[in-house]
């Protein structure tokens, strides 16, 4: 591939260490139930995701991975351009998921181009993520998107102050009006319109400090939110409906206590842009053997409300018991399982995946996804979507 040439002549060249590897995922997805706007109960996605890395010089690193992939169901483009932007409603069947160079010198780390930011240390629901838009095509089932950024981290005794820049805003892909993650009346005639995208760049700051005995973080964000409030306008008999991304301003903080039964871990933050509002994320967590037990609470409260319609999953889980296990069999099997239950028992969704090993580069999963409640709640409206995952991965 164009990507893996690139790197390795630029590695030849400084006689440095070149590394590579990837999988081959194939996936079919099985609904028992028709939606209400998509009789389609059967997808098969296959994707090829291919990573390289090049460290040029002792200081200098080059990163780089790229995907191909292709469905059944139209949710990927037909078109074989090669994206780097995750701007467009379809997954791009070909694209640059990642493509950066990072320096290090010391306490200091610079990375510039298209990565991954995490902020967030919580499990299931992570405030603090503003760097980190997601393909919520499947809603439950998603995945982080890339963003062009530029990140300075310094690192000093237990202080670790993290510097992000991002001059181009992603959003998350929202979910195909046509397709059954979107839920609508039928007797409504509903259009996509192009998305209002910002200019402008987003820029966020975080201050880590690893003491004795517990860990803490504050964070700023300014920018805007990558997920949309929805608007529309009438045209003749139908409603277009557009995206547009409201400007975020946020103040955050996160830490954990690890206590002899189980760790403490809390995640939280204010947030002021379409609605003014607090979210935040309480857990616990213990490793007992082969387990790892994850339990907590996810909260919101409203200062300000000013958006009717919105996209919002992460204050979708909010107001909620958050639960999550894994137990490792042995060295070839493992099974999981998380939960998201409604406090007022108005919404859940209960999902479990089992992993096996079937070789050095094979690996089998399957995991099932039952969503139950009303059609008020933000995960009960999905209730028609308890859906199968059968996949198998060839990874080399």
């Amino acid at each position: 591939m164009r990507l893996a040439l690139i790197l390795a002549l630029a590695s030849g060249l400084w006689g440095q260490t070149f590394q590579q590897r990837g999988y081959v995922d194939l996936r079919t997805t099985l609904f028992p139930q028709a939606g209400a706007n998509d009789s389609g109960r059967v997808i098969a996605d296959a994707l090829l995701r291919y990573e390289v890395s090049a460290k040029l010089t002792p200081w200098l690193k080059l990163n780089g991975a790229i995907d191909a992939r292709t469905d059944t169901h139209r949710q990927t483009e037909r078109s074989l351009r090669l994206d780097w932007q995750d701007r467009g409603f379809l997954r791009p069947a070909l694209s640059f998921r990642r493509f950066s160079a990072t320096a290090f010198k010391g306490p200091v780390t610079f990375e510039i181009g298209k990565q991954f930011i995490r902020w967030g240390k919580a499990d299931i629901l992570n405030p603090l993520d503003r760097f980190a838009p997601r393909d919520f095509l499947n809603v439950i089932d998603n995945e982080f998107l890339g963003v062009m950024a530029a990140r300075l981290t310094v690192e000093k005794g237990p202080h670790t102050i993290d510097i992000v820049v991002q001059p181009r805003f992603t959003p998350s892909r929202t979910p195909l009006l046509n397709q059954r993650w979107v839920v609508l009346p039928a007797s409504l005639a509903v259009s996509q319109g192009a998305p209002q995208l910002p200019g402008g760049g987003q820029t966020g700051v975080r201050w880590n400090y690893l003491g004795n005995g517990y860990e803490m973080a504050l964070a700023f964000y300014e920018g805007h939110n990558h997920l949309p409030q929805v608007d529309g306008r009438l045209l003749g008999s139908r409603i277009e409906v557009f995206n547009r991304f409201a400007k975020m301003r946020m103040f955050g903080g996160a830490g954990a206590v690890p206590l002899p039964w189980f760790t403490v871990k809390g995640e939280g933050a204010y947030f002021a842009t379409a609605d003014n509002y607090l979210l935040y994320v309480i857990q616990l967590e213990r490793t007992i053997g082969e387990w790892t037990l994850v339990g907590g609470y996810s909260g919101e409260y409203v200062t300000e409300k000013k958006t009717e319609r919105d996209f919002a999953p992460d204050r979708g889980l909010a107001k909620a018991f958050l639960l999550r296990a894994a137990y490792a069999i042995d060295t070839n099997r493992a099974v999981a399982g998380e939960a998201a239950i409604r406090q007022n028992g108005d919404g859940a969704w209960v999902k479990g995946e089992y992993t096996q090993t079937l070789s050095t580069h094979w690996q089998a999963r399957a995991s099932l996804t039952l969503i139950r409640g009303g059609a008020n709640d933000f995960l009960g409206q999905y209730r028609r979507n308890s859906h199968a995952i059968l996949a198998l991965r060839y990874s080399f």
